[in-house]
Parts: C-alpha cells; sequence; structure tokens
C-alpha cells in the first residue's frame, strides 16, 4: 500500500493549485479562517469526496497541527489516492506567512 507523504507550508504557497486542500479541522474553526480554496472534510461529506475527487489529483490534508492530518492522509491513500501530503505544522504554521481566508 502506498504511503502518505509529508509537505512543507511553503511547498503548498508555492503552487496551491497544484492541490485539492482538504481542512479536517472542526466547522467553526474553519469558518473562522482557513487556506484559500480549501474544502472543508468532514465524516458527513467524506463519501462525496471521494466520488467527485480525481484520484490522479495530489491531496493536501490540514489539521490543527499537522498530526491528526497524517492519519486522514493515510485514510485517504488507502482510498486509491495517488498522491497524498500531511502538511507539516498544519493550519497553525500557514497562518503565520501566508494568506487565510472566510468565506
Amino acid at each position: 500500500m502506498s504511503e502518505f507523504k509529508h509537505i512543507s507550508v511553503q511547498e503548498v504557497a508555492d503552487d496551491t493549485s497544484a492541490y485539492t486542500v482538504v481542512d479536517i479541522r472542526d466547522p467553526q474553526s474553519f469558518a473562522l479562517g482557513h487556506m484559500p480554496k480549501a474544502v472543508h472534510l468532514s465524516n458527513d461529506n467524506f463519501a462525496t469526496f471521494l466520488q467527485t475527487t480525481p484520484k490522479h489529483q495530489p491531496v493536501v490534508v490540514v489539521c490543527y497541527h499537522g498530526i491528526s492530518s497524517q492519519r486522514a492522509a493515510q485514510v485517504i491513500v488507502s482510498q486509491g489516492f495517488d498522491t497524498v501530503f500531511s502538511m507539516d505544522g498544519g493550519f497553525e504554521a500557514w497562518k503565520l506567512a501566508q494568506p487565510v481566508v472566510t468565506d
């Protein structure tokens, strides 16, 4: 079975359009601020995500600090996705140096 990979905030920021970014934090935290173009991913929409996201599309999983995203990334890999990353430092690291949106 494939393994997920680690990716830095800067690598994602350098080319955000290359990735589908999924944010697994709670809905309230996501609403208060998230990465541009990030999609909130929860148990409620996970099946839809699996059905609508091409398996060859690189996916970056984001949580608060880069810990729970590792487990979620492994779950996504196990669903047949080719390239899945856990973003080191999570959203807390992202917001220190990158733009945050609240749409």
